[in-house]
C-alpha cells in the first residue's frame, strides 16, 4: 500500500499547480519514505517541503515548526542527534511565538528534545526538558491521556538512568496507573511499564518485586506476540537472571533454557546472543556445583 500510495503522490506531484501543494505533496511522500525506514529518501523531500514553504510563508509559520520537526525525526531515527536537536529546538520556537505557552504541540516538542538529550546522555538536560512536557500535558490533556502516561514513563527512564531508584518508581508507578485506566489489561505497552517497574526493583535488590512485575510483563507479551519472538527471548532471561540472584538455581536454569530455546531458532548459531545464553546456563550448573 505504500509504494502504491508513493505512486499516487508522484503523480500528483506532477499535476500540482500551486507551491503549497508541492510542499504538501513532498511531506506525504517524506512521510511514506520514514515509514519504510527509508530516512535519506525521507530527508531529501522534508527539506525539498521545506524549501518551498521558507519561501512562501512567513519564518514563524506553523507549517515551517511542521517542517522542522519532521526533519528533527529523521535525525533522531539515524542517531545523527545534533542535527535532530537543532531542527526539534527551530520547531521549539516557532511554536514559542505562535501558540499559547500550555498548547498540548508546546509539550511534544520538549519530549522531542527531552528524547534527544536522553540518547546523547545528558540526563539533567533530558530531565528539565521532560518536566516542561509534563507541566503542559497536566494543564491541556485529559487526566488519562497516553501522552501523560509517556511522559511519566520518559521521566521515570531519566531517573533511573541517573540511579535515583525511587524517584523512578514513582514515575513508572504513575505511567501504569494512567495505563491501567486507559488500555485493556493485556495490552503491550501495560506490559512495558510492568517491566520497568520490574527493573527498578531489581537494580535495588528487591528480586520478588522484581520478579512480580517480569512476570506480569511476560503473561501480556506470551498473549501479544509469537512464541519465538526474540523479545520473549530477552525477558525469559531476565526472569533467570533474578532467580540465580536469589539462588533459585533449578528455575534459572529453565527460564534461561527457554531463552535459549527462542534464540536458536531466532538468530544464526555465531550470534552473540546465544553464547550469552550458553554462559548463563553454564553459570547456573556451576552455581549449582
Amino acid at each position: 500500500p505504500l509504494n502504491k500510495a508513493q505512486e499516487v503522490y508522484e503523480v500528483l506531484l506532477h499535476q500540482a499547480t500551486t507551491e503549497s501543494e508541492k510542499a504538501s505533496i513532498y511531506d506525504q511522500l517524506g512521510e511514506i519514505k520514514y515509514d519504510q525506514e527509508e530516512y535519506q529518501e525521507a530527508l531529501r523531500y522534508y527539506k525539498q517541503s521545506l524549501a518551498i514553504q521558507q519561501k512562501t510563508f512567513p519564518f514563524n509559520h506553523l507549517n515551517l515548526a511542521s517542517s522542522y520537526n519532521n526533519i528533527g525525526s529523521v535525525y533522531y531515527s539515524t542517531g545523527d542527534y545534533p542535527n535532530a536537536l537543532s531542527s526539534y529546538e527551530k520547531a521549539l520556537a516557532i511554536k514559542q511565538e505562535s501558540l499559547l505557552s500550555n498548547h498540548s504541540d508546546l509539550g511534544d516538542s520538549y519530549d522531542s528534545i527531552g528524547s534527544v538529550y536522553y540518547k546523547m546522555g545528558d540526563y539533567p538536560k533530558a530531565l528539565s526538558s521532560y518536566e516542561k512536557a509534563i507541566i503542559i500535558r497536566q494543564e491541556s490533556l485529559s487526566s488519562n491521556h497516553p501522552d501523560l502516561a509517556s511522559s511519566y514513563n520518559n521521566i521515570g527512564l531519566v531517573y533511573y538512568s541517573m540511579g535515583d531508584y525511587l524517584k523512578a518508581l514513582s514515575s513508572h508507578e504513575k505511567a501504569l496507573v494512567i495505563k491501567q485506566k486507559s488500555l485493556p489489561p493485556n495490552h503491550p505497552d501495560l506490559g512495558g511499564s510492568y517491566n520497568n517497574i520490574g527493573l527498578v526493583y531489581d537494580s535495588m535488590g528487591d528480586y520478588s518485586k522484581a520478579l512480580f512485575y517480569y512476570k506480569k510483563n511476560l503473561e501480556i507479551l506470551q498473549q501479544s506476540l509469537p512464541s519465538n519472538h526474540p523479545d520473549l527471548g530477552s525477558f525469559y532471561n531476565n526472569i533467570g537472571i533474578v532467580y540465580r540472584k536469589m539462588g533459585d538455581y533449578p528455575k534459572a536454569l529453565s527460564f534461561y533454557e527457554k531463552a535459549l530455546a527462542i534464540k536458536q531458532q531466532s538468530f544464526p548459531s555465531s550470534h552473540p546472543d546465544l553464547a550469552s545464553s550458553y554462559n548463563n546456563i553454564g553459570l547456573v550448573y556451576y552455581n549449582m556445583g
